[in-house]
């Protein structure tokens, strides 16, 4: 059987919180991005790459990120908020995000991410190390 989030190899839990609602009673939009960061970051963790997290010279930069909006959450709600790179290329990946409702079956949202490698060092893109290339096709 197939579940929404199986194409995701990482999947996080998250429960909707009550603050996160505005004036019209669903989340805000905004509240959506703070999801896919904190699954990006779980992404992250996965790979295995502390120097590249902690930016030790080279580590992530997010360059753009978008959302699509399918259905509106609500408290109370409990999420499975899945991450996954969709395409490499020399100096970024493109990640993909899915928003589960636990309480409405369904994907709620869709997001994606440009993640750049970056010399913070020296202040510009850089290219993506062969080993973290490597960790990102065997996730």
């Amino acid at each position: 059987m197939h579940t929404p989030l199986a194409d995701y190899p990482v999947v996080i839990e998250i429960p909707v919180a009550w603050g996160e609602m505005d004036a019209y009673g669903h989340v805000n939009n905004i509240v959506y991005f703070r999801y896919f960061e904190t699954a990006r970051i779980a992404y992250f963790g996965k790979l295995e790459s502390p120097d590249f997290v902690n930016r030790n010279p080279l580590g992530p930069i997010l360059a753009s990120t978008s959302c699509r909006f399918r259905a509106p959450l609500a408290f109370p709600d409990h999420l499975s908020v899945g991450a996954r790179v969709a395409r490499v290329d020399e100096d970024r990946f493109v990640m993909f995000y899915a928003v589960y409702s636990h309480r409405l079956q369904k994907i709620a949202a869709e997001g994606e991410g440009t993640i750049v490698c970056f010399d913070y060092r020296e202040n510009r893109k850089a290219l993506l190390p062969a080993e973290l290339r490597r960790k990102i096709s065997e996730l």
